[in-house]
């Protein structure tokens, strides 16, 4: 069924599968997970954190005290919260993208394998014979560099845009307890 959908609809896509070999549908499944994560991830940075960061500085706002320890553990505690939310999956990311070039090196490993048993089953003298290893070899490398180097590109985009977002709530609610502290 499936192989069926892709030969109508993707011929190109099919092509590609038996060129790279399986280990290339588990590339192309770890690269959409991987951008389902980092889309996530944006999505949470534009919509959700916003309001995120809103509430808890009208917590450490709302709050009459902020200059004992128990003020300040509270305060810990809110930006504790939102950077959890904010470092969510970020780690997942990470794996993912260190995944993509070893699960490409497996491809060519897989592919040489298959050149090895051409060149044993027909002799050295048969290109024809070693060609598909040497494919599967080629293509899987490249597709799990081509994931692993745009998903570090963006996904440091992502990190430094958290980490800017971290520097800044916890800078907000700092010079909100300095504040507090003068008057």
């Amino acid at each position: 069924m499936l192989a069926l959908l892709i030969d109508n609809h993707l011929p190109w896509f099919g092509d590609l599968l038996q060129l790279g070999g399986n280990i290339l549908l588990v590339i192309f499944l770890i690269a959409g997970l991987l951008w389902l994560l980092i889309c996530e991830r944006w999505l949470f940075l534009w919509l959700t954190y916003p309001a995120l960061a809103r509430q808890a500085n009208q917590l450490w706002a709302g709050r009459m005290e902020r200059r004992s320890w128990y003020a300040q553990q509270y305060r810990l505690g809110l930006l504790c919260q939102v950077q959890r939310a904010l470092d969510s999956r970020l780690g997942l990311i990470s794996i993912l993208i260190k995944l993509c070039p070893l699960a490409g090196l497996l491809g060519t490993v897989l592919g040489m394998l298959e050149v090895f048993d051409a060149v044993a089953a027909t002799g050295a003298n048969n290109p024809r014979a070693t060609a598909a290893g040497v494919s599967k070899a080629t293509i899987s490398t490249m597709a799990g560099m081509v994931v692993a180097i745009s998903g570090l590109l963006f996904a440091g985009v992502l990190n430094r845009r958290v980490e800017k977002e971290r520097s800044r709530l916890r800078d907000d609610l700092t010079l909100d307890a300095k504040r507090a502290g003068q008057s």
